[in-house]
């Protein structure tokens, strides 16, 4: 009994062992993986001090990164920086919420029924072809210049990206798997938690990047729809008041608050899709 207890010990001591070494080896791959994605900003980042040091770029057009920073570090000590971030922030997340249910629910009729796909289809192609900026003046007249015009204004460019992906995966996926399906008597409920959506699942979630990428986009065509507020009224602030700093310090906080949001949605692909068999790279 003692020695079966001993057995159990010295496995469940092995088994932590290695767990421990894979985590370690998941760490060092991360901490590579960031370093190696450093290298060509920093590089960059460093250059264009040198430069700027120097008078290659005039200050006027092109302010050296230490400057910028500064701008932005004077922003946050008067508690300004925050509220743009925050009501930028706000307006594409809900534009972002509105454009993707709308996108999800219209994506799944079309995808599901062809005479959908024959009614609809056309008419949101058609939608899709018109220029961004061209709903500014509409939605002006429609709804004002507040919050609402500006946010459906980010849920029009997030809707067709992530339309285009559910269609796209629901018909993707192989009809012999359905097939399979009802011979097993599957119901439609039944065919669509465990066929459908796991086969549509891939092309949804690349959707999502997508229509939140369009977002950060079109909030800036948004927030210059007479916004006082927001990073977009920073980079309108900048150009009347010929601050370059605070136009690239705009442009660098859309980049940043841009990506982390986008590694949000790629964890959740990562941790939604673990169980598909993908080529890893080495």
């Amino acid at each position: 009994m003692a020695k079966h207890k001993e057995e159990i010990a010295s496995v469940f001591v092995t088994e932590r062992i290695k767990g421990n070494e894979k985590m370690k080896k998941k760490q060092s791959k991360n901490l590579q993986s960031v370093l190696l994605g450093s290298f060509i900003p920093i590089i960059l980042i460093i250059a264009w001090e040198g430069l700027s040091r120097v008078g290659f770029f005039p200050t006027y057009q092109l302010p050296a990164p230490t400057t910028i920073l500064i701008t932005i570090k004077e922003m946050a000590q008067e508690g300004t920086l925050w509220d743009h971030i925050g009501i930028t922030t706000y307006r594409v997340l809900m534009g972002f919420l509105i454009g993707t249910v709308a996108a999800v629910l219209l994506g799944s009729l079309v995808g599901f029924y062809k005479n959908a796909e024959r009614l609809f289809d056309p008419m949101i192609q058609a939608f899709r072809s018109i220029p961004s900026l061209a709903w500014v003046p509409l939605f002006i007249l429609w709804m004002g210049i507040g919050e609402p015009s500006k946010i459906t204004m980010i849920a029009v460019g997030v809707f067709f990206p992530v339309y285009l992906n559910v269609v796209s995966g629901i018909l993707g996926v192989d009809r012999k798997l359905i097939e399979v399906g009802k011979i097993y008597d599957l119901n439609i409920f039944q065919l669509i938690r465990r066929i459908i959506l796991p086969g549509a699942l891939p092309s949804f979630l690349v959707g999502l990047r997508s229509g939140l990428g369009l977002g950060w986009m079109f909030v800036v065509a948004a927030e210059l729809m007479g916004a006082s507020e927001g990073l977009g009224y920073l980079l309108v602030l900048g150009q009347n008041t010929l601050s370059p700093e605070i136009i690239i310090a705009s442009i660098i906080l859309f980049a940043i608050i841009g990506k982390f949001f986008d590694w949000i949605l790629k964890v959740i692909e990562k941790q939604a899709l673990h169980w598909q068999d993908n080529l890893m790279k080495s």
